[in-house]
């Protein structure tokens, strides 16, 4: 039973014994390849045997070399030099990258004592290379020199008017908007504001008045005078409710009451008529006085 279990047949038996030859075959290969690939020799770079040891198989490249670097001398410009020169020069890795990015910056050396800022050159690199540095025309004269200076300013006086120095040079009653924006603290927004209300007023009788006038400046005041006033006075017993309270210093509650008035009592004869009235208190009645008539 036992031997009938292991009988193998003749065909079978040669199809297993040429597997088992290519299963030796392989594993030959691989321990040969194995050998050689460990067969470093002693005297290779300590960076090639770490690479063996941990199964780099590509060999490592070197940008450059430090020992036995062959150094050359020829002219150069910094502004224009590639990295082969530069490397040539024996500049290293990494001030031929502090070049490049000094450059893209726009960065422009314009004498050769620029370059004697490159970080990490030393006094004696330096004194050998200035007699090869050579900087082109192109780049020792700014670009701005090329452009015609600019003509000289001329103020435009139209629209920006000279300030006065000298106060009280103005009268307010008789000036106009170029006058007024002459003035220190006033300009065009101003200027309109201040013969808009003028106009309301019927004419200013003091140069107090423009302090009524919202965000005057108190400075700009005493530039101005009331040399001759002249105003348009108000008929207050011909005049409407509405064309009444058009002025500045009538609010309707006062425009009202002297319609009132007129009709309970006929015209008018002076503002003190009003005294009693609680919209008519006697800094009221002064300051409307030199606006009206009757």
């Amino acid at each position: 039973m036992l031997k009938d279990f292991f009988y193998i047949r003749k065909s079978d038996r040669r199809a297993i014994i040429f597997v088992l030859c290519v299963i030796l075959i392989a594993l030959g290969v691989i321990i040969f390849t194995d050998g050689q690939m460990d067969s470093t020799p002693a005297y290779a770079p300590d960076s090639l045997k770490a690479s063996h040891f941990y199964g780099h198989k590509k060999q490592q490249t070197y940008y450059y070399q430090t020992e036995g670097q062959t150094v050359e001398r020829f002219a150069f410009d910094p502004n224009t030099a590639d990295s082969t020169q530069l490397l040539r020069l024996g500049l290293r890795p990494w001030q031929v990258r502090n070049i490049y990015k000094y450059r893209a910056r726009g960065g422009v050396y314009r004498k050769k004592e620029d370059f004697a800022r490159l970080y990490g050159l030393t006094v004696k690199e330096y004194r050998e290379l200035e007699p090869y540095i050579r900087i082109s025309p192109d780049y020792v004269t700014p670009a701005s020199e090329l452009v015609e200076p600019q003509q000289e300013y001329v103020r435009d006086t139209l629209k920006y008017p000279i300030k006065v120095e000298t106060p009280s040079s103005i009268d307010i009653n008789t000036t106009d908007t170029m006058m007024l924006r002459k003035v220190p603290g006033v300009g065009e927004a101003f200027a309109r504001r201040i013969l808009n209300y003028g106009r309301r007023l019927g004419g200013f009788v003091s140069t107090s008045q423009l302090r009524e006038i919202e965000d005057f400046p108190e400075s700009a005041i005493p530039y101005f005078v009331v040399s001759h006033p002249k105003v348009q006075k108000l008929n207050v017993n011909k005049l409407t409710l509405n064309q009444l309270q058009r002025h500045p210093y009538i609010s309707f509650y006062q425009a009202k009451a002297i319609i009132e008035y007129r009709r309970l009592r006929g015209p008018l004869h002076s503002l003190q008529d009003l005294k009693l009235h609680k919209d008519f208190p006697p800094e009221a009645i002064q300051r409307l006085e030199p606006y009206v008539e009757f």
